[in-house]
């Protein structure tokens, strides 16, 4: 059974930083680009971050550019979202997920289900 676990969220201060990890399991995810994306209150989800399987390509939103870095583990089944210079617009539930394409679309495989960040000022 694939599974995709989330942990590091929290409350934090505007300026402030969290890392968040993802751990997949239940199969081998070094050919699965790992992405991360975000839902805010009353608000769509949307893309955050990918990074391809090999962990050579990224890809970023432009909001998050310059202040969250994505990177994997050495057993490619763990991705990390370093994220610095928090804003409270970054408050949101964080997702991560597996696809077998590298892409920043919603088209993901696999999800987990969820990790809450808040920003406050």
């Amino acid at each position: 059974q694939v599974q995709l676990v989330e942990s590091g969220g929290g409350s934090v201060q505007a300026g402030g930083s969290l890392r968040l990890s993802c751990a997949a399991s239940g199969r081998t995810f070094s050919n699965y680009a790992m992405g991360w994306f975000r839902q805010a209150p009353g608000k769509e989800r949307e893309f955050v971050a990918t990074i391809s399987g090999g962990g050579d390509t990224r890809s970023y939103a432009d909001s998050v550019k310059g202040r969250f870095t994505i990177s994997r583990g050495n057993g490619k089944n763990t991705v990390f979202l370093q994220m610095n210079s928090l804003k409270p617009e970054d408050t949101a539930v964080y997702y991560c997920a597996a696809s077998r394409i590298f892409t920043t679309s919603e088209g993901y495989r696999y999800w987990g289900q969820g990790t809450a960040v808040t920003v406050s000022l």
